[in-house]
């Protein structure tokens, strides 16, 4: 639920771009701002890096009694808005608690999945990330005729189905790998990732650095792909392909709906059973070739209908779904949400700096030039993505942290285990 309210939320926001637009004026330069510092940028960076780290001091569940308060009142700011420092306030509070959401989220599934359905338990999450824009598009075309207000009661939708989410998140059980973790370094005046040897050695050891590059290398490139998509392809298709904006949400509704399809096909059903690599390459290839047909190729129907089927598809099973599983398998218990925080502010920031520039590239330099700059990112993620992914497939957090760090890490799981 938490993923689905964080992309509901971007989306939201996407898909009412042009009525807040036309409601308050904005300039290109407001219009950047707003996706720069939203849950698809700075906000969501800085959120995430705060909590990476309270989660590995304070456990997996502590966030879960605070963040969506944090969430409700932003979107409650947002459908109340009547002048542009009131919706960026809004949009940066809740930026900042979806940012807060992923560590927790991702870390807590990934240690508490079995081993051979650790990438079916993380594609779940996956899933539901999928379905918050699918089902937030969908209320957009259904509530067009109503206007500015349509985009009103979607944000409301959000805070309501917020609410209910946080009183369930309340009753979950703290993670049992954390906990013994914690057990484990009671002695300790400092503990998990505010000790300062963790620190150092999250950013020194050589198997964390190779962690790092693969999943900056990874996700930020795609991440600033699929940032300016999440927030700002419904305006793209208005502005640039002449769509209304009913048709706009429409399609990028039916973007969506394909990765919920794929996610479910190819990542839950064999994320576990077939080469990893395989997967991630596939889906790579299968994104630049959108990408080249939507920057080259006209925008005109059939342009348009295959750039939304390959991507949609592609999206299910690539990096964001890699990201999740990886970035929870590669680091050690005392700092693995930690690094998540610290990995997914990286991918924000670069999000909200390119968000900054992408409307005015599009206005000045043409929307093609934009696409040239897309389609470069995704071939760099591909090829690191290709280069040094691991396969992990089948194996526990037990062994790939002893793979990783030796013998002294894995003594956590044998406890747990007896």
């Amino acid at each position: 639920m938490s993923n689905y309210l964080e992309a509901g939320s971007i989306v939201a926001g996407a898909a009412g771009l042009t009525l807040w637009v036309q409601y308050l004026g904005l300039t290109n330069a407001t219009v950047g701002l707003l996706g720069a510092l939203s849950a698809n940028g700075f906000g969501a960076a800085v959120g995430a890096l705060i909590s990476g780290f309270l989660v590995d001091r304070y456990g997996r569940k502590f966030i879960y009694k605070y963040n969506l308060l944090v969430y409700m009142a932003g979107i409650l700011v947002i459908t109340f808005s009547f002048n542009f420092p009131m919706l960026l306030i809004g949009y940066v509070v809740t930026g900042v608690s979806v940012g807060a959401g992923i560590p927790p989220s991702w870390t807590y599934i990934a240690e508490e999945a079995p081993e051979k359905e650790r990438a079916a338990r993380v594609g779940w999450g996956q899933f539901a990330w999928s379905m918050g824009p699918a089902v937030v598009l969908l209320l957009s075309v259904a509530l067009a005729p109503l206007g500015l207000l349509g985009s009103r009661i979607i944000f409301f939708q959000l805070f309501l189905i917020a609410f209910f989410t946080w009183l369930f998140q309340r009753k979950i059980e703290e993670s049992t790998i954390w906990e013994e973790q914690q057990k484990k370094n009671s002695g300790k005046k400092q503990i998990g990732i505010f000790n300062k040897e963790n620190i150092k050695e999250l950013f020194t050891n050589r198997s964390n650095l190779h962690a790092i590059t693969l999943l900056v290398g990874v996700y930020a490139f795609w991440n600033m792909v699929a940032g300016v998509m999440g927030y700002f392809m419904p305006y793209i298709y208005e502005t640039v392909g002449g769509l209304s904006a009913a048709q706009a949400n429409l399609l990028q509704a039916f973007l969506w709906i394909l990765t919920v399809i794929s996610t479910y096909l190819i990542f839950i059903k064999f994320g576990d059973k077939v080469n990893r690599k395989l997967i991630f390459g596939v889906s790579a290839v299968m994104g630049i070739v959108a990408w080249v047909i939507l920057s080259f190729g006209g925008m005109g129907t059939a342009e348009l209908l295959a750039f939304v089927i390959l991507w949609g598809l592609a999206a299910g099973f690539g990096a964001q779904a890699f990201y999740g599983l990886w970035s929870a398998e590669l680091f050690h218990t005392k700092y693995r949400a930690a690094a998540q925080g610290f990995l997914f502010c990286t991918a924000r920031v670069l999000v909200g700096l390119i968000s900054l520039v992408i409307p005015l590239m599009i206005n000045t330099l043409g929307f093609q030039t934009a696409g040239i700059v897309m389609i470069t990112f995704l071939v760099i993620h591909m090829v690191v993505g290709l280069a040094l992914a691991p396969e992990t497939r089948g194996k526990s957090l037990e062994q790939i942290q002893e793979e990783r760090y030796g013998t002294s890490g894995s003594s956590i799981y044998k406890e747990i285990n007896k």
